[in-house]
């Protein structure tokens, strides 16, 4: 059975070591496996990293964003093959991996016009004499560990707008899913990208404690849970390197008495049970202001979860697809009959669920709770799995109040037709992304991605604008000509 290595210095390098099992979650069964990077073959991602930069920094940003544009040329006409591999190793459904494909696609069309993205700011005699500039120059090796439930997304959040700022990356992707981080390696070095920098290594915790701990190393970008997260930028940050960590959610979405029903359903079925649930993003909390919103948002989701299409990732008119792991998918099965334990109301239970021809997959039907608390553990936890819960306030005040006290913040919406309390959601809520009649409110790639509270670690969102000021640090540069009569000043400069 095929072993996949890693991808150094411009190549594949051969498995080496122990080797973890790679399945297809539709058909139960492993159809790959992939080499677990053990300290030596993270040491030489990373010695390769450091060997390019000085060269590559030097490169100007011009050709570092034509080689982003002939990258974007090559992910474009890759997509099926991206998307399959996609489908395959984490089994979302095609559809939506494609859709995974093109976001990540706006990221490298931003790092695209990273000439434009450097500009510095320069005042012209501060002083007598005296001019001011401000540049922004690349850290040197930077590092990447991306969750399985976007393998082509996330990375593509990290290493281009990096790469186009003129440092090198190192590639940790989920183990769970290595086959299109390394196809998107093999793209870059067909792009012109020099060997070394970009790397790919595949593996686990020894590779991360490497990428931790190497001095070589001057920044980490991290999208995962939250526990793994708070460790990622405790540990980097106490090893002198610039961090910025992404953790769970719990995303709400507050529906008000005068939404528009149909558009809220569409966009709940959208946004709780797309991919399985297994995005940072997912509403898993629907909030419903008043009995009879709820009354009648849950009497309208019903049946919709119940004709929910599970089916093989790969069948084109498959909705949802099965979970990543056996494990995980008996996670949530857990949650579900820990809501039932805990009180809820459980109006759609997707567990049991068996395809015919299929019946070794990671499959699990929607699920829906009413009466969810804000004490019961479906609710406190991120599932991540296709598990909505319906919690009941009387007001906007409360609902406010509530997704507020929750230790995640990276998303929350608003679903009504009323400005004035789209208007109040919109600035009191504690959330890093917030959506009004949008329900997964993922910035574009010209604007930045990033939580608050527990759901981030760090100072700086992802890509866009804060990407280009994570991968890069300030030098501000003050330069004086003196005249040949001009002699020696021993007092404190000023402006005087």
């Amino acid at each position: 059975m095929q072993a996949l290595g890693h991808y150094i210095g411009g190549q594949h390098v051969a498995a080496n070591g122990a080797v973890t099992p790679v399945f297809n979650p539709s058909l139960g069964a492993q159809v790959r496996g992939v080499a677990a990077a053990g300290r030596d073959d993270t040491q030489a991602a990373i010695a390769a990293a450091k060997a390019a930069f000085p060269a590559w920094a030097d490169t100007t940003p011009i050709r570092r964003a034509r080689v982003m544009f002939k990258f974007r040329e090559l992910v474009e006409r890759h997509t099926d093959e991206l998307a399959k591999l996609i489908s395959e190793e984490h089994g979302k459904v095609l559809s939506d991996a494609r859709g995974e494909v093109m976001r990540g696609l706006e990221v490298v069309e931003f790092a695209c016009g990273i000439p434009s993205a450097l500009t510095g700011l320069a005042h012209e005699n501060v002083g007598a004499g005296v001019d001011c500039h401000a540049v922004r120059q690349p850290l040197g090796v930077c590092a990447g560990i991306s969750p399985f439930n976007f393998p082509v997304m996330v990375p593509m959040w990290m290493f281009p707008v990096a790469i186009a700022c003129g440092n090198t990356f190192v590639m940790k992707p989920s183990e769970k899913d290595p086959s299109p981080c390394l196809l998107l390696a093999e793209l870059m070095t067909e792009a012109g990208l020099p060997g070394g920098v970009f790397n790919v290594v595949n593996g686990g915790r020894e590779a991360v404690e490497t990428l931790l701990d190497s001095p070589d190393v001057a920044a980490i970008s991290f999208v995962g849970s939250t526990p793994i997260a708070q460790m990622i930028y405790t540990r980097g940050s106490a090893a002198g390197k610039r961090v910025q960590a992404l953790g769970g959610a719990k995303n709400h979405m507050v529906v008000m008495p005068d939404a528009d029903m149909d558009a809220t359903l569409d966009a709940l079925m959208s946004a709780a049970y797309g991919s399985a649930g297994e995005r940072c993003m997912a509403i898993s909390v629907a909030v419903a202001v008043g009995d009879g919103t709820g009354d009648a948002l849950v009497r309208a989701l019903k049946p919709r979860v119940e004709a929910l299409r599970v089916a093989p990732s790969l069948d084109p008119e498959a909705e949802m697809g099965p979970l990543i792991t056996a494990e995980h998918r008996d996670r949530v099965a857990g949650y579900i009959a820990t809501g039932v334990e805990e009180g809820a109301e459980l109006v759609v239970d997707g567990r049991g669920l068996k395809l015919q021809g299929y019946e070794n997959g990671f499959f699990i039907g929607g699920s829906l709770f009413d009466r969810v608390t804000p004490a019961m553990r479906i609710y406190r936890d991120e599932i991540f799995g296709p598990v909505l819960g319906v919690v009941r306030t009387p007001s906007l005040d409360e609902a406010i109040n509530l997704t507020n006290a929750h230790e995640f913040g990276n998303g929350a919406a608003i679903f009504t037709q009323n400005g004035v309390a789209a208007r109040a959601f919109s600035n009191r809520v504690q959330a890093g992304m917030v959506g009004v009649n949008v329900s997964i409110p993922v910035p574009v790639a010209y604007h930045s991605f990033g939580g608050w509270k527990r759901s981030l670690f760090g100072d700086h969102h992802m890509h866009g604008p804060e990407g280009v000021r994570f991968y890069t640090r300030l030098k501000t540069i003050t330069t004086r000509w003196p005249k040949p009569k001009d002699g020696a000043g021993f007092s404190m400069p000023t402006l005087s």
